[in-house]
């Protein structure tokens, strides 16, 4: 089994660590005559595609490149708005990277969140008493696991947590801003 992320939240649903493992992105590469028949949108910072999946090219991916030269959240390496440059049919024939961009810290923050809710909501709504919550959502590409501390104790948790985390920064596994 790969593990491609781990997220660690307290028991008031803050997002309190998390580690992205390498995750390969599958991208798609074409070249486009003017008019561009994607229908593309400012989203988070990226330029997402929000209608006209096509040749593996999915709503909600990013625009990774233009023409080969990296792009820079919603914005050309010259700083040009990406919208306003696709819209310019001077900018024609154009090669554009489509692929998943990596999550933003916010996302990551609203992801966590949100899945402490629906486990919060699922140990609630159980007709058992003492329900352990949402121990596995099963996607057809994913399955997301709940693991709980055994004891209940989030505050022995994160005590622990907090001293492997310095035992691992004074070996020097993570770098400053890890």
């Amino acid at each position: 089994m790969v593990i491609y992320s781990v997220y660690v939240v307290n028991k008031a649903g803050g997002l309190i660590y998390q580690y992205d493992n390498y995750v390969p992105r599958a991208e798609v590469e074409k070249t486009f005559s003017y008019p561009l028949d994607l229908v593309l949108k400012h989203h988070d910072e990226k330029v997402v595609v929000s209608f006209g999946q096509r040749d593996g090219i999915r709503v909600g991916h990013a625009v990774l490149s233009i023409n080969g030269v990296d792009v820079i959240g919603k914005n050309t390496s010259d700083g040009k708005d990406i919208l306003e440059y696709l819209k310019d049919p001077s900018n024609y024939p154009v090669s554009i990277r489509f692929g998943r961009a990596r999550l933003s810290s916010n996302e990551k923050l609203m992801l966590a969140s949100m899945f402490h809710s629906l486990f919060a909501i699922g140990s609630q709504l159980s007709p058992e008493a003492g329900s352990s919550g949402i121990e596995m959502l099963e996607t057809d590409v994913f399955k997301l696991h709940c693991f709980q501390t055994l004891t209940g104790q989030c505050e022995l948790f994160d005590q622990n947590l907090k001293s492997a985390l310095e035992v691992a920064e004074k070996a020097g596994n993570f770098g400053a801003g890890s």
